[in-house]
């Protein structure tokens, strides 16, 4: 039985077992490869997207609970690196290794799109489950500082 939903704001349906954990799908059915596998338990955040909006570790969502969502990856966060998070992201010189950073960024873009200024508790508190073994989490800090005031002074400037 195909199961559909939208992935990166393009219909998807794909024939897998239901259960098949959507990191999975994503990788190997889909070759989506910016979703990251780290711990497979939902510890590290390595493999989060949005579902709904919603930053979700995939790789303990099975496929058949996202029939009908809108799946969001770092792929379609935009397609040339010009979100607000993804360019602060460089501007800051977060990513050392780098493996864990399509998560971060994802739980980021997550947490701004609630909290448009968020303060240090709130990023800290966010992006808990997400596991930088470099160490950079100082620098993801100024770096969705960054973001949040470039976005707000887009919505500024639009109003």
């Amino acid at each position: 039985m195909a199961i559909s939903f939208t992935l990166n704001g393009k219909s998807q349906s794909v024939d897998v077992s239901p259960d098949m954990p959507l990191l999975w799908v994503l990788r190997d059915t889909l070759n989506m490869t910016g979703t990251k596998f780290g711990c497979g338990m939902a510890l590290c955040g390595a493999c989060t997207v949005h579902i709904n909006g919603e930053a979700t570790r995939s790789c303990i969502t099975p496929i058949s609970s996202v029939t009908g969502k809108k799946v969001t990856t770092i792929e379609g966060l935009s397609a040339d690196g010009s979100h607000p998070v993804q360019k602060a992201w460089m501007e800051e010189d977060v990513p050392q290794c780098g493996y864990c950073q399509s998560g971060q960024i994802m739980s980021a873009a997550a947490l701004l799109s609630k909290k448009p200024n968020p303060t240090d508790a709130d990023i800290d508190d966010a992006l808990s489950g997400n596991i930088c073994r470099c160490g950079t989490y100082q620098r993801i800090r100024k770096a969705i500082h960054r973001a949040a005031s470039s976005m707000l002074g887009k919505a500024h400037s639009a109003a």
